[in-house]
């Protein structure tokens, strides 16, 4: 079941779904992404930002905003948030479990190798079978050679952090070159936090819905971008 919210749909449906969704046979690679209150608010004003999550295979409400945002409209998501990095922290548990292959591309300088270390601590059995930068020209040759960087890699799971909305436009004009990869997801910054470099809120104030409240306290700047659709 969906639900459509600013011209975008969003999935409705539970962590666990959601992982055994994306790991399911297609014939090309489960695009995933994680709209979350600030990226529908971007897609209320431009369209072609809905548009472009609109080609995505699965559409997850990522924050209470969203939760919110649907009641409003007498449309609940009744299966909840499935928060991006959450949904890739079950996913990489999954992986570590069944012997599946994961690439991670993002971050500045050093971040995804950070997160790789710390990820192997965390599931033993994980196989990380490349990191990359994020800050590399997205087009051109540079962009080929990364291209070929994954592809030689073999992952199964492709974890694509660039923040919003680059890194869902690098996926939908790449997928096409990565045939091979089983689920490929915009996750923002989550590489971040796996590097230990930002600090999730408690998971106490995460069900209650006010995380968002927690990186507005921590990083001021964010209020600017505080989204009218809630």
């Amino acid at each position: 079941m969906a639900i459509e919210l600013c011209g975008v749909k969003i999935d409705d449906m539970t962590l666990e779904g959601a992982v055994e969704n994306a790991l399911c046979d297609r014939p090309s690679p489960c695009f995933v992404v994680t709209p979350n209150a600030v990226m529908l608010d971007a897609c209320r004003r431009d369209a072609t930002c809905a548009a472009l999550l609109n080609r995505a295979t699965l559409s997850l409400a990522d924050g209470a905003g969203v939760l919110l945002a649907a009641r409003k409209q007498k449309t609940p998501l009744l299966c909840g948030r499935v928060a991006g990095i959450e949904f890739g922290e079950r996913l990489l548990a999954v992986a570590s479990e069944r012997g599946l292959r994961v690439f991670l591309l993002g971050g500045a300088d050093g971040v995804a190798e950070r997160a790789s270390a710390h990820l192997r601590v965390r599931y033993p059995n994980l196989c990380i079978c490349g990191s990359f930068w994020g800050y590399f020209q997205k087009d051109g040759e540079e962009d080929m050679r990364v291209v070929q960087m994954i592809r030689e890699a073999r992952p199964d799971i492709l974890f694509v952090c660039f923040g919003f909305p680059m890194q869902e436009r690098w996926i939908d004009a790449h997928l096409p070159l990565l045939q091979g990869v089983r689920v490929v997801a915009g996750l923002g910054g989550s590489l971040d936090v796996w590097a230990g470099n930002v600090r999730r809120a408690p998971a106490v104030i995460s069900r209650m819905g006010m995380e968002w409240a927690w990186r507005m306290l921590r990083e001021p700047k964010r209020l600017k971008n505080l989204p009218a659709i809630v």
